[in-house]
């Protein structure tokens, strides 16, 4: 039986501005078809501008067939955008986190976190007249609060910051300035894929 995948996030997950085989879940699955694993078609939960509660409540009206061997989570950069508080992102991405892992059968092994990326670096962000450094700071506090929940967890922690934060990484958006194109989500898959190796080597 193929293994399941369940991907919740945000308008990273859902790939804004890409064709549906260009959104990093659909590019990691064909990456692991493409190595002989046997993969399910990924099961996204995600929208664009949603934030950690949001999350949660879509998540409240979603049909779930666990357990999942892999469970990805990403999300924050909108709590961030909005201005809204270091510590409430902290308490509802914990829940968020702890519902990942009980959709991956209760083992913390089978869940991924991915970072969230700095869009302070963007066309987009120029264009609003946003302070690059102010943003930085603060996707580095919310990525420190979601890494140090991870760690704590027991689960995977895949950083692509620093992969948004590459000289030319400006070059691969989309047309709105500001979410990555299919290029650059290629990127991030070759930074999740050790630990998702690992993942499904335990499943």
């Amino acid at each position: 039986m193929a293994f399941g995948f369940l991907a919740l996030g945000d308008s990273y997950t859902i790939g804004e501005g890409v064709a549906p085989g260009e959104r990093w879940p659909a590019q990691l699955t064909a990456r692991l078809r493409g190595e002989g694993i046997d993969i399910a078609d990924p099961q996204i939960v995600a929208k664009t501008g949603w934030t950690t509660d949001e999350l949660a409540a879509a998540m409240e009206g979603s049909a779930f067939a666990p357990p999942y061997e892999l469970v990805a989570l990403l999300v924050g950069v909108n709590n961030q955008y909005r201005g809204r508080p270091l510590d409430e992102y902290r308490v509802q991405f914990r829940a968020l986190l702890q519902r990942a892992v009980a959709l991956a059968g209760g083992n913390a092994a089978h869940a991924i976190v991915v970072s969230i990326p700095d869009w302070g670096v963007t066309p987009f962000a120029a264009r609003e007249g946003r302070d690059g450094a102010k943003v930085a700071r603060e996707i580095d506090a919310f990525n420190q609060a979601a890494s140090s929940e991870t760690d704590r967890t027991g689960a995977h922690w895949v950083d692509v910051t620093t992969i948004s934060r590459l000289p030319g990484s400006s070059g691969e958006l989309v047309d709105d300035g500001l979410h990555p194109s299919g290029a650059q989500y290629a990127r991030w898959i070759d930074a999740m894929l050790p630990a998702v190796r690992a993942v499904l080597r335990e499943a």
